[in-house]
């Protein structure tokens, strides 16, 4: 169920009228907040992950969650290989899948319920980090240029980065969109 009052403003209290990169706006917006870093006044908010897990704690659980991910991400490029000089098929649906699933995270860890300060960090950083793989983005578009395939290389640059936006998009939308139905009923 999603409240007036915006998730960090339950944590940190109200923020002031402009925060440090400009003016907040948080009442009606379109996007999930991070409330990690709405506050105004970022010197004096509460980091309670840091206070009762310590920051080796986080880094602990984001390489767990990114090692998890990265099986995950392996394990579908031996389902689903890509033979040389062909399009990546299989990269540009794990990248596009895992997108998805961000937008859906966000939107359920900001705007849904106060998720453990853990979560994010192991789902979104970690896991979602390690699925997802820009970097054989970058190498499979090299090996497509090196195979004399530069306009499917070029396809596939536009594609990947078009399907991740609006994989992104459509998670957060269709969340949000699924609560309202749900709170309709």
């Amino acid at each position: 169920m999603r409240s007036e009052e915006p998730p960090w403003a339950r944590a940190h209290g109200p923020a002031e009228p402009n925060g440090p990169n400009g003016p907040v706006e948080s009442a009606g917006a379109s996007e999930p907040v991070d409330p990690d870093v709405i506050p105004s006044d970022v010197r004096r908010r509460r980091k309670p992950w840091r206070s009762r897990h310590g920051t080796p704690v986080v880094v602990a659980v984001v390489a767990v969650g990114g090692s998890l991910g990265a099986l995950a991400r392996f394990g579908a490029s031996l389902l689903w290989p890509t033979p040389a000089g062909a399009f990546p098929w299989t990269t540009l649906t794990v990248n596009a899948a895992g997108c998805l699933a961000i937008g859906v995270l966000l939107v359920a860890v900001t705007e849904v319920f106060t998720a453990h300060p853990l979560l994010r960090p192991f789902l979104g950083t970690g896991f979602l980090g390690g699925f997802t793989t820009f970097s054989t983005y970058c190498v499979d578009i090299e090996r497509l240029v090196a195979a004399d395939r530069a306009g499917t290389a070029l396809g596939y640059l536009v594609a990947t980065v078009a399907a991740a936006t609006a994989a992104v998009a459509v998670g957060a939308r269709g969340t949000r969109l699924l609560l309202a139905h749900r709170s309709a009923s």
